[in-house]
């Protein structure tokens, strides 16, 4: 953050003054984006926003399945305990420690035989029940990934409500959750391809407001961009080769287009270029908006 805004505070991880938003995502659907101070656990207000996001889809879907999961910012007992007394699973990053790192001593150790005899990372799964000493109610599943790469021990955890019978160590870890990361990419779309950032900036020339409610609606209508496009890629370009693309992508190859407008009493139109490389691709995507809206 650049300015005086309400809210602005410096935070140690990231090194700077900023605010601390909550993003809540489905896939690649964003449900939640939730502006916050930057003094405030990383999991702060996360109960309030899973309690209302899972009674509306329960509302419409009342038998489906609900998994949590977040990194090791979101272990908190609150969380934990919410999940477990409204039957919603949960699968959350375990900031490691001196007595998690000596439960899979072992394995860390065939970890390192192995990938220096082999020159390649090496990995062991772990499970094991933990509870800390004092911060958690219970007794929970803990996955321990124990391995060796880059000529380094690297052991990472995760504690889960999900049972063997859901899923076997390694597949929660390196399927379930590692997935995860793919959230942090819908977070930059969010961020930097629709200026999400620019809550607390001067943007093109106008100064960003000053009050956390004008930031929140700032934040909010960039996640309404994030909806749209959302919906565009969906609808509209399917079986195209931007099905896939960011919303960065989609901004500068179909929507940020140079083009000759020409207004009359009766209608406007619009010139583009003839040798516009994705013209199929518009022209594809217009058809299938219309046929939806027809429909």
């Amino acid at each position: 953050m650049h300015g005086h805004q309400e809210g602005r505070l410096f935070h140690g991880y990231y090194d700077g003054y900023c605010y601390l938003p909550l993003y809540i995502y489905c896939g690649r659907h964003l449900l939640a984006a939730k502006l916050r101070r930057a003094d405030i656990d990383a999991a702060a207000g996360a109960v309030e926003e899973a309690a209302r996001i899972t009674a509306q889809i329960r509302g419409r879907w009342p038998q489906v399945r609900v998994v949590l999961r977040a990194d090791s910012g979101f272990a908190r007992e609150a969380l934990m305990s919410w999940c477990e007394a409204n039957g919603v699973d949960f699968l959350f990053g375990l900031a490691k420690n001196d007595r998690l790192i000596a439960k899979i001593a072992a394995e860390l150790a065939e970890a390192e035989e192995d990938g220096k005899a082999t020159g390649q990372p090496a990995r062991r799964f772990q499970e094991f029940p933990w509870s800390t000493r004092d911060s958690w109610s219970r007794q929970r599943r803990v996955i321990a990934k124990a391995e060796w790469t880059a000529g380094a021990a690297n052991p990472r955890f995760v504690v889960t409500s999900l049972t063997r019978e859901d899923a076997e160590p390694r597949r929660l870890y390196e399927e379930i959750y590692c997935a995860r990361g793919d959230m942090e990419n819908r977070i930059k779309e969010c961020q930097l391809d629709l200026f999400a950032d620019r809550t607390p900036v001067q943007a093109r020339g106008r100064l960003s407001a000053a009050t956390m409610r004008a930031n929140q609606l700032r934040l909010w209508f960039a996640s309404m961009a994030s909806a749209l496009l959302c919906a565009l890629r969906r609808i509209a370009l399917k079986h195209t080769q931007f099905a896939t693309a960011t919303c960065g992508t989609i901004r500068l190859k179909l929507l940020k287009i140079g083009a000759l407008v020409r207004t009359s009493f009766r209608r406007i139109k619009f010139a583009m270029a003839s040798g516009w490389p994705y013209q199929r691709e518009f022209a594809a995507a217009h058809a299938r908006l219309t046929n939806a809206a027809a429909c």
